[in-house]
């Protein structure tokens, strides 16, 4: 192959790695900051864990879920590494359906199922179950309720997606919803909320 060609063939490669890398990239969100709705054909990727870009799914030796309390909410329910979990008003519980995808599953990933669900600290295991998700992963629910993290909890205890757009909320070791004295304005919480 002549030299110019083959320069030809790897400038060509590069753009197109760099154009993919790009495409990989993107946030989802239009340039007004509101979330873009994917194409109903294309399913989510699996969502990451806001810190650590890894599935938002319980590390081996934890408890895969286990109760904390906190002074503003009382008892809640967080994973393994300690992060609040969360319940979706627009879920069901019976039949369990998560309807979070897509840009909204990206701000609140899922709590995916580990190896081992039955690790438990401060919940009743009969209420835990997984449900699949739209693109084939196992997600816990408690009660029949999806549970989710909030991207805007940057360290284990926060709770900053509580009462977001009135319909998210920290889940009670029943499935139930917490409740507090006074909950946060929703969109100001950060994160945009995707309420949905």
């Amino acid at each position: 192959m002549p030299r110019n060609s083959r320069l030809a063939l790897a400038v060509a490669s590069g753009l197109a790695a760099t154009a993919l890398v790009a495409a990989c990239g993107s946030s989802g969100s239009s340039p007004t900051g509101q979330p873009s709705n994917p194409p109903a054909s294309s399913a989510p990727a699996a969502p990451s864990s806001p810190s650590t870009g890894t599935p938002s799914t319980p590390n081996s030796g934890k408890p895969a879920l286990m109760t904390t309390t906190t002074t503003s909410l009382g008892t809640v329910v967080t994973d393994g590494n300690g992060f609040t979990l969360y319940r979706f008003d627009k879920d069901t519980a019976s039949p369990s359906m998560s309807n979070c995808t897509g840009t909204c599953a990206s701000t609140w990933p899922p709590a995916l199922a580990g190896g081992d669900t039955s690790q438990l600290k401060g919940i009743d295991s009969k209420l835990v179950s997984t449900v699949t998700r739209s693109d084939g992963s196992k997600q816990l629910t408690l009660n029949g309720w999806p549970l989710y993290r909030y991207g805007a909890d940057s360290k284990p205890g926060d709770t900053k997606g509580q009462g977001v757009m009135g319909i998210w909320f920290a889940a009670t070791p029943t499935g139930g919803k917490a409740t507090a004295a006074s909950q946060p304005a929703s969109p100001s919480t950060g994160g945009g909320g995707y309420g949905y």
